[in-house]
């Protein structure tokens, strides 16, 4: 298992229910999400999608691009197959979040899946809560800190 990666891309909206703009930094508050952000002060305020499971969606009428899966954070690098809920992870310097969720129901009038017949977010993003806040921008570090097993859930 690989245990760590780098920040690929951070994506935030207004709005829910939209693609995310690209952004190259951002303020990460404790408790909350990504500062801007539609998601920052729900139940799950921080999304987080391998950009390795972008490649598994091939259409031609489709290109995919960080952030229109409605993901915060896009990664390269740590394998997310093996992270389970409970699994902590430090991105950055300072920024410190534990995995509350595994997979989402997609939402009804999803393009990606009316287009590809497929979507990776219920299956391969994850989801989490902001233990301790900070700056982050693209090419920051993250890694596991504190390691839930997979199987043992």
């Amino acid at each position: 298992m690989h245990n760590e990666g780098i920040i690929h891309k951070i994506s935030i909206s207004s709005q829910k229910g939209q693609k995310k703009g690209n952004v190259p930094s951002a303020k990460i508050k404790e408790g909350r999400g990504i500062e801007g952000d539609a998601h920052s002060e729900s139940d799950r305020p921080l999304s987080l999608l391998p950009m390795e499971s972008f490649g598994k969606l091939r259409h031609p009428k489709l290109q995919i691009n960080p952030g229109d899966f409605a993901e915060n954070i896009t990664t390269v690098g740590l394998d997310f197959s093996q992270i389970a809920v409970g699994t902590r992870l430090m991105l950055g310097g300072s920024v410190e979040i534990e995995i509350t969720q595994i997979g989402k129901k997609c939402h009804n009038g999803c393009i990606i899946r009316e287009l590809a017949g497929d979507c990776i977010m219920p299956r391969e993003g994850v989801f989490a809560k902001v233990i301790c806040g900070g700056d982050l921008k693209e090419g920051d570090p993250i890694r596991v800190v504190s390691q839930v097993r997979a199987d043992a859930q």
